[in-house]
Order: C-alpha cells, then sequence, then structure tokens
C-alpha cells in the first residue's frame, strides 16, 4: 500500500475584532457571575481553538470541503481533521499578540479593565410582562473591540488551496458568530485582516521551518490575502431601521446606584486609534430586549391572522407560536428534546454615546389618605435621548419568513409598529418611555 505524503501546507493567521461583545465561557462561576469569561494565564480573555473549530465547521456543514477540512468517519472507513486551529489570543495596548506569559500591569490604565469585565443581566419575560420561572441568570462578556490573532494550517498531500479559501471566508459572512448569546446581540466578528501562505514543503521546507509557533512573532513568509472571498448572503433577508428616540428610554442593567432603584446599561467598550486601543464609555441598548419587543408583537399578528384570541382560549404565546417559533426559535422540553430549535434571527447589541440619565422618582399614592401607598414609593435612572439617532440591523433567514404569508406578514407587521412609534422598547413602557419613531 503506497503511503500517503502530506508535503503541502496552507498557513493563515486571521486578525479578528469583536464588533459585539463575546461570550465565550469557562463553565465557572463565582460569587458575582453564573458564568465566568475563559481568560489565559495572563487573566487577559481569548479564544480557545476549539471553539473556533466547531464555529468553523459548522459554517460549512454539508459542503464537500467539510471532510477535508475536519476528517470523516464512515463505516471502516476515513481520517482524522487535517486542520490545525490555534487558540486566539488577545492583542495588547502596544498592538502586539499576548501570547504566552506577559509581564503586565495590574494598574496599567489599559489591562485594568480586564480585573472586571462587564456583567450581563439577563430575565426572561413572559406574555404577562414578568419574569419567567428559572428566567432570570447572568454572565460575564468580553469588552466589544477586544481584538484577537489566531493561525490556522492545513496539513495535505495535494493542493486544497480553494478549501481553505472556503473556510476563510466563511469568517467574513455577516451570519458568522462566535461564542454563546449569537441570538442575544454577542459573537459578531470582523475580519481585520488575513495573510496566506502556501508551501510545498519539496521547494519550501527551510522557510516552513523557520516559523514560530509563538503568535507574538511575526513570521515573513505571510503575504495579504487576495482572493479569499465573502460568500453568498442570499439565505439571509436583511432589515435596516433608522429609528430617533422621541423622549426618555430606560434598558435597565436590573442593578441599582445609591440614587436610584433602576440604572441603565453602561459599559466600556474598546475602539482603535492607528492601530493602538483606547476605551471609552457607552450606552447600550441590548439586543436581547428588541428581540423580545419583536418576539411579542409578532406572536400578536399572527395570532390574529390566525383568527386566534384571548377569548376563545385559543391565542398562542411565547414558542407555542408558530412565527415566533420559526424566527425566533423554541425552547422545547429540557436539553434533550427534539423540539428545540434555534432563533432564525440575528440582532447586534448598539452602542451608542453615554447618555446622562435623569433621576426619576415614582410613588403610587393612595386615593382615600392621599399618602403613598407602602413600598409603592421608587426611583429610576432614564435616558433621555429626543433626537438620537439609532441605526438597527436586523438579518433573518428567508427560509424561516418564507414558510408561510401569515409567519412573513406577521413578522413585517411588528416591524412596521416599530417604525411607527408603536411597539415600546425596554422598560418603563406603561410610564411612556422607549418611543422610538423613524423621521
Amino acid at each position: 500500500m503506497k503511503k500517503t505524503t502530506y508535503i503541502y501546507r496552507h498557513l493563515a493567521r486571521v486578525l479578528i475584532e469583536a464588533e459585539t461583545p463575546l461570550s465565550i465561557h469557562s463553565g465557572e462561576s463565582d460569587i458575582q457571575t453564573d458564568a465566568l469569561v475563559v481568560t489565559d494565564i495572563n487573566g487577559l480573555p481569548y479564544i480557545p481553538g476549539s471553539s473556533l473549530a466547531g464555529v468553523l465547521r459548522h459554517s460549512i456543514a454539508g459542503d464537500e470541503e467539510l471532510d477535508v477540512l475536519f476528517g470523516f468517519q464512515k463505516g471502516s472507513t476515513g481520517h482524522g481533521s487535517q486542520l490545525i486551529i490555534s487558540d486566539a489570543v488577545m492583542i495588547g495596548k502596544e498592538g502586539k499578540a499576548m501570547d504566552g506569559i506577559q509581564l503586565i500591569d495590574p494598574h496599567d490604565a489599559f489591562y485594568s479593565h480586564f480585573l472586571s469585565m462587564p456583567i450581563r443581566q439577563h430575565v426572561r419575560i413572559t406574555e404577562t410582562g414578568t419574569a419567567d420561572d428559572k428566567g432570570k441568570f447572568d454572565g460575564q462578556i468580553t469588552f466589544k473591540g477586544t481584538r484577537f490573532v489566531f493561525e490556522m494550517e492545513l496539513i495535505s498531500s495535494k493542493n486544497e488551496e480553494d478549501a481553505f479559501n472556503k473556510l476563510l471566508s466563511q469568517m467574513q459572512s455577516k451570519d458568522f458568530r462566535i461564542g454563546s448569546g449569537t441570538r442575544n446581540g454577542f459573537g459578531r466578528i470582523k475580519c481585520v485582516s488575513i495573510k496566506e501562505k502556501a508551501l510545498d514543503l519539496e521547494k519550501d521546507l527551510s522557510l516552513y521551518l523557520s516559523k514560530s509557533s509563538d503568535l507574538s512573532k511575526e513570521w515573513e513568509g505571510y503575504e495579504p490575502d487576495t482572493h479569499s472571498l465573502v460568500p453568498s448572503q442570499d439565505k439571509w433577508e436583511e432589515f435596516d431601521i433608522h429609528l430617533c428616540a422621541e423622549d426618555f428610554f430606560l434598558f435597565g442593567s436590573g442593578l441599582s446606584d445609591d440614587e436610584a432603584d433602576m440604572t441603565p446599561v453602561s459599559e466600556d467598550y474598546i475602539e482603535w486609534d492607528n492601530e493602538k486601543p483606547v476605551f471609552k464609555s457607552g450606552t447600550v441598548i441590548p439586543a436581547s430586549s428588541i428581540k423580545g419587543a419583536l418576539s411579542h408583537r409578532t406572536a400578536f399578528y399572527w395570532n390574529k391572522l390566525n383568527e386566534l384570541f384571548v377569548d376563545d382560549k385559543k391565542g398562542l404565546t411565547a414558542d407555542q407560536n408558530e412565527a415566533v417559533a420559526a424566527i425566533f426559535g423554541k425552547a422545547g422540553e429540557g436539553m434533550n428534546s427534539q423540539s428545540i430549535t434555534r432563533g432564525n434571527i440575528l440582532i447586534d447589541d448598539i452602542f451608542i454615546p453615554v447618555v446622562e440619565p435623569k433621576l426619576l422618582n415614582h410613588v403610587s399614592i393612595d386615593r382615600f389618605t392621599g399618602g403613598a401607598l407602602d413600598g409603592a414609593l421608587f426611583s429610576e435612572k432614564a435616558s433621555y435621548g429626543s433626537g438620537l439617532n439609532i441605526e438597527l440591523h436586523i438579518i433573518v433567514k428567508k427560509s424561516a419568513l418564507d414558510e408561510s404569508d401569515s409567519i412573513r406578514k406577521a413578522f413585517e407587521s411588528a416591524l412596521d409598529d416599530l417604525r411607527k412609534g408603536m411597539l415600546p422598547l425596554g422598560g418603563g413602557t406603561n410610564r411612556g418611555h422607549g418611543i422610538f419613531t423613524t423621521h
């Protein structure tokens, strides 16, 4: 039997930036949060190579290149994966990869931010506007704007340039996401740069041997990628909505401070100036808040179109509703349930310049005594953003919208309500908050 000789190497060095926060967890928790971000020996966030391999493999599922890149097993035949993917390590404040043990000053203006990364509060709201049972949790996230670098290497017995470039192109598609919470606004990345090189070891062995596995060391063999193509986006339908805030809005952090019982979500994020990172502060409009409002309004319109009314006890809510299940997914009954389906809608978190919150006091008055009801006094910090413009970008799988006419009509009707200011967003909507319109 002739021995297979793997003389070809396809290599790539990929620099990515988190366009939204990343939710890549270690499986550990602490006193502050239910889910900690995975960190390296320096205490900095990184992306495990296994996480990258998983999402890349899923992105080309069903393509003939899958077996070439990730291996296969069919009966007694098959072969292992020929693709090697490194961990993605963070880019430090000097623009260098933080690979291996680094001497980091914990009091440094940049690195001190990573001692306490943001924590997002989550709660699942029912159709009654209250928290669902066991629907409250929180998780740590990586800052928006954080950059990472990783390398990939394909070992092959022949030139597999097309298959390798197809994998690189998948990372540049609009639906490519990394980590968990990808249907809740997390995980969107952009490829800042891709460098690659194809080698024939019979001719390029010395160049290949000069390459270090240390990501902080640049390899002279890399060349700028000039031919990887962005994959077709024809599976997704895009909706761009330009909104303007009418008055107050409140996207609650779930936390209080020394002045108010309810405070808005605000987070630091990173912007890059001449390849150097700069931390800035922003007010956050979580994608999960927009998604929840659209989900409930879509359910309403689907029930209306199908003449399912609450008076007849036929109105379907949450993931029992066909439109909600098709677009927003279905939780099912337990982790092994066959009825669990993933959402087919992607909405990103929106970061806007810090909006100075206004302190609003509230009290419920006893109609008989004219005094405050016991326990009915509270305060909130709402953002006053009159005239503030917000760009909302939504992509939905066409296959979900085209399951039936009523599903598409219900979803588009919900979007129309949002444009007209008839679908308020965030908290305190019964107090007049969260009205956005298009002008």
